[in-house]
């Protein structure tokens, strides 16, 4: 039986994060988009010599400086799409890696813009984490080196709260860390079953 494949996704300070280290702690296998973009940037990784080549200032032998990309985007917003249009071919291309390698009956696949970037299409079902807006608000704006304009920002690339939510499987309030770990353990449960059904 090939595995069930869950999307999980959630805005910025949701709980995303924490709530896929449950389901690691559960034992099932966790694909992390963020942690393939580190891979792609970091020396010798997929995405180095493209990107230096886009641009030169943002690549060496350390890998690709985020730093440098985040200056570069702000003096020049075109290079978005030229960036993506080179990351997330390779992004796909690593998660597809995982899926064909990973023995699992449910698979976990952490994605932030599963919905904006229509992956949702390649899920089983999908995971919504979600919390009221000022908890979202405080969680985001109590992380090093945040600002409200940073927190604008990455809120404007992603999709509002209340259309994930009409288009989510499945929703989870991240408001305590013990009823987070207990969703997840009952979401794993009813999977489980509804396959065995």
């Amino acid at each position: 039986m090939t595995a069930f494949r869950l999307g999980l996704t959630g805005s910025i300070g949701m709980g995303k994060s924490t709530t896929a280290e449950f389901f690691r702690k559960s034992g099932l296998p966790v694909w992390d988009a963020d942690a393939a973009v580190h891979r792609l940037y970091a020396p010798g990784g997929a995405a180095v010599a493209p990107i230096a080549r886009l641009i030169p200032a943002a690549a060496s032998e350390l890998g690709v400086s985020r730093d440098v990309l985040k200056l570069e985007l702000a003096k020049d917003p075109a290079f978005l799409a030229d960036i993506e249009a080179i990351v997330h071919p390779l992004v796909a291309a690593d998660r597809d890696r995982f899926a064909a390698e990973t023995v699992t009956d449910i698979a976990v696949f952490d994605i932030p813009l599963l919905f904006e970037k229509g992956t949702e299409a390649e899920m089983d079902a999908t995971l919504l984490v979600t919390a009221p807006p000022a908890l979202q608000r405080a969680r985001v704006l109590a992380r090093p080196g945040m600002t409200e304009a940073q927190f604008g920002l990455i809120l404007s690339r992603q999709m509002p709260d209340p259309q994930k939510r009409a288009r989510a499987t499945h929703i989870i309030e991240t408001l305590s860390l013990a009823s987070v770990e207990a969703a997840v353990t009952a979401l794993i449960a009813y999977i489980r079953e509804s396959r065995d059904a």
